[in-house]
Order: C-alpha cells, then sequence, then structure tokens
C-alpha cells in the first residue's frame, strides 16, 4: 500500500518492544528441585535450584520462604559457569541459605520486602481448550510455577463475549475456545501475583485428574 511508510509486519514483530514482559522488580523464585549430594565431602549442603522468576537476587540479600514464612539471607549463587555474586530473571540457579529451613519443590523464595499474594481463592480469567467443559466444583489439578496442586472451581463470575468483550454473567456453559472469569478454590495456598505484574507467577493451567489433558491456560487477576 503507496500510503504506508512504517517497517515490515515481519521486522515490527522482531523488534517491538514489550515493558511488561520480565519483571526485574520484585524477586520470585519458585524452588523447582532441592539440592541434596549425600556424599562426605558435602554432607551439609542443601541447595535449591529452579529459574527465576522475577527480580533481581544478590549474596546477601534477605528472603523469605512461602508459604511458611521463614526468613533467611542468600549465601552464594551458582549458575552454568560456577558460582556467581547476582542472577535475574530468566535465569537457571542454584542458591544456598544462610539458615537450615525446610524448602520443598514448589515453595516461592520471595525478597523480604517484596509484596506478594498468598491465598486458596483465587480469581482468574481463563481460556477453556479441551473439548471436556467445564464443570463447576468438579476435582482439578492446578500447576503454577513448579507447584501442583488439587483445586476446584467455586463458581463462574462471568463468560466474555469474544466478538464485543461484553460481561455476561448467570452463565456457566463453559466450552472450547470459551473467555470466562472463574474463581479458583487450591488444597494448597498459592504465592502469587497479578498476570500484569509477573506473568509467571500469574499464570496458571488447568489439568484433567483423569486423563492429564490440559483443560485450560488462566491468568490470576
Amino acid at each position: 500500500m503507496d500510503w504506508y511508510q512504517g517497517p515490515s509486519l515481519l521486522h515490527l514483530l522482531e523488534n517491538i518492544h514489550i515493558g511488561s514482559d520480565l519483571n526485574l522488580k520484585d524477586t520470585r523464585f519458585p524452588v523447582q528441585y532441592v539440592l541434596r549430594p549425600n556424599v562426605e565431602e558435602h554432607h551439609d549442603y542443601r541447595g535449591y535450584s529452579g529459574r527465576i522468576a522475577g527480580g533481581v537476587i544478590k549474596k546477601g540479600d534477605p528472603v523469605k520462604v512461602f508459604p511458611s514464612g521463614y526468613t533467611s539471607r542468600i549465601k552464594t549463587i551458582e549458575g552454568s559457569r560456577g558460582d556467581m555474586e547476582e542472577a535475574f530473571t530468566p535465569m537457571s540457579v542454584s542458591i544456598t541459605l544462610e539458615d537450615d529451613i525446610d524448602i520443598s519443590r514448589g515453595d516461592m523464595i520471595v525478597g523480604e520486602g517484596n509484596k506478594v499474594s498468598v491465598g486458596q481463592d483465587v480469581e482468574m480469567m481463563v481460556c477453556w481448550m479441551n473439548i471436556q467443559k467445564l464443570q463447576v466444583r468438579k476435582k482439578y489439578v492446578v500447576k503454577h510455577t513448579t507447584l501442583d496442586a488439587k483445586c476446584m472451581i467455586k463458581k463462574v463470575n462471568y463468560k466474555v463475549d469474544v466478538n464485543t468483550l461484553d460481561k455476561i454473567p448467570g452463565n456457566e456453559e463453559v466450552g472450547m475456545n470459551d473467555i470466562a472469569s472463574i474463581t479458583l478454590k487450591t488444597t494448597q495456598p498459592l504465592v502469587f501475583d497479578k498476570y500484569a505484574e509477573n506473568r509467571i507467577t500469574g499464570s496458571v493451567i488447568l489439568v484433567d485428574e483423569g486423563t492429564h489433558e490440559t483443560l485450560a491456560a488462566g491468568m490470576i487477576m
């Protein structure tokens, strides 16, 4: 089109700036694996590995572990090239803490001064992706960062008309390709942020408990 003087579509897609893609302000470290070598040389070693989901972590930083609420400081940071002074999202590292704290997969290490939400009643927008329709009060599995927990959908708050974006209250008929606001009840507390603040800690996947099929992708509001 002669009137268009902008860049090509491919160039725009490859170079467009996404300001909220990574959160470098709030420290979030979901624990994926607990490292215990069980050898004489490192008999007291307890490390925590995972991918940094937000912020920048440095040696000596005060941190808080959720959902237990215990506090400590970062003692060491190790990456693919060995010992590091600091690391940031989305790097994968292993860290140790100054205190011996009972931490397991699914726990979240957070910067001590950072605000984070913890709860078992979570409101989110979901895109239903399966031919099996949503069922209120049916048991599902929710995957959030490194945590797998059982849950149920307490209620459908409203559906969204995908053509007009209008809210449709009072309609619990949610099927494939529908978008809806729901309230989820989980058996374990989720440590989360709003999706607009952190895409990693603000997103979930719902899975069928019996067939293990992915049912929906959700964004915490």
